[in-house]
């Protein structure tokens, strides 16, 4: 159990150092619009607070859909995310962010709707942060960036597999 935890922190680590490079060249290149690049835009989820019972946990999400293109919002999303594994704590509140891609087509109502699996690995005492590795969601051309950050508030060290079902809203 020891060396899975350790191993989850570490791979959250490493993770973390490339998502926060990632982050940096966003901001540093122009973002692409959905018309001629492959970012389409960025999927923003708060997440209810909630304890994590040892073996694990389920939250809330709400979701919305921003395009790159003037920055508007055009979706929202709810659903949850499921957590199995370690999960020791609770969290006030959390915040992640995907960025969108749809390197074949453009962005419909709904395109994000599905389950996504995969692995978190989070620590928090007071702020936190943690990292999600999730796949799925629908066949199509649209996907989320397999991997996300969490900004969250609390006391709570994870390091699960994990299940998040989103549905659209409107």
């Amino acid at each position: 159990m020891k060396k899975m935890l350790a191993a989850a922190l570490a791979a959250q680590m490493a993770l973390l150092g490339a998502s926060v490079a990632g982050a940096a060249d966003l901001r540093a290149q122009p973002i692409p619009d959905d018309r001629d690049g492959v970012r389409i835009g960025y999927l923003q989820c708060g997440i209810g607070g909630g304890v994590g019972y040892v073996l694990g946990s389920a939250k809330e999400l709400d979701c919305v859909f921003t395009s790159t293109i003037g920055s508007r919002a055009i979706d929202h999303y709810t659903g949850t995310i499921r957590k199995l594994g370690v999960d020791v704590g609770f969290t006030t509140q959390s915040r992640l962010i995907w960025a969108v891609f749809a390197p074949t087509a453009g962005y419909h109502r709904g395109s994000l709707g599905g389950i996504y699996r995969g692995a978190t690995a989070e620590a928090t005492v007071g702020a936190g942060i943690g990292t999600n590795i999730l796949f799925g969601g629908t066949a199509g051309s649209i996907q989320l960036q397999p991997v996300s950050l969490t900004g969250q508030i609390g006391l709570n060290l994870a390091a699960t597999g994990t299940s998040m079902t989103l549905a659209s809203a409107n």
